[in-house]
This record gives C-alpha cells, structure tokens and sequence, in this order.
C-alpha cells in the first residue's frame, strides 16, 4: 500500500490527498533518516504506518479545513508536543495534530513529532 492516497480516500478533494501525500511522504523520509522500517496498512479506515519502535502514526482528514496525524491516545505525546509546540501547531484533544488546508506544513516541529512517535517505545 505505497502511496495510494487516490485509492483510499476516494471521496476527498484533491487538496485533501494532496495535503495526505506530503504528511505521508514525510513521515517516511524520517522513518529513512532513522533507520526504522515502516509497515502500512489502514486502521479504523486510515493509512497506517507502524514500526517496531514506535507507536502508529495514522493520517485522514479531520474536518473539511483540515487533515491531522493521529497517535495512540494513551501515549503521552500530544501533551509532550503541546507545551513544545503550542505556539506553532495545533492540537485535538490527546489524539492528534490538525494542519489547516490548505498551508505549509511545519516542518521542523513536524520532523521532531514523528520522530518522537517512530521512537515511542524505546523511551
């Protein structure tokens, strides 16, 4: 299941799978960076990408303005980035980083983000 954006959200706009496709290449260029090796797979309807390191990082659509990257909410997490990034990124409950469509993704606070997930377990 390798970039196939078009063939699961079948129904979103296209802004929507393009802003899906940038967070999903990203999150597999730093799972490169880090030597870890990515599974996909779709959880609950989402593209999936787990390791054994880590905790799942899911990503879908959010809200018709927004997508968002998903992890486990029993992780400690989005807490450990809300008082990181609050200024700069935004948040939904314990659960998730929203990201406005369309915008720039954050990247430099993104980049730490996943790969605090892809290392989730090795804390």
């Amino acid at each position: 299941m390798n970039d196939h954006i078009d063939e699961i959200y079948k129904t979103y706009s296209m802004k929507e799978k393009e802003k899906l496709n940038e967070l999903s290449h990203f999150i597999k260029e730093e799972a490169k960076n880090l030597n870890i090796e990515l599974s996909t797979s779709l959880k609950w309807g989402q593209l999936t990408f787990s390791s054994k390191t880590g905790t799942p990082i899911r990503i879908d659509r959010f809200s018709e303005d927004q997508v968002a990257l998903f992890v486990h909410c029993q992780t400690t997490l989005v807490e450990e980035w809300r008082e990181m990034f609050s200024d700069v990124l935004c948040f939904s409950k314990n659960r998730a980083i929203l990201f406005e469509n369309p915008s720039d993704l954050p990247k430099e606070e993104l980049k730490i983000c996943i790969q605090m997930a892809l290392t989730y377990k090795k804390k």
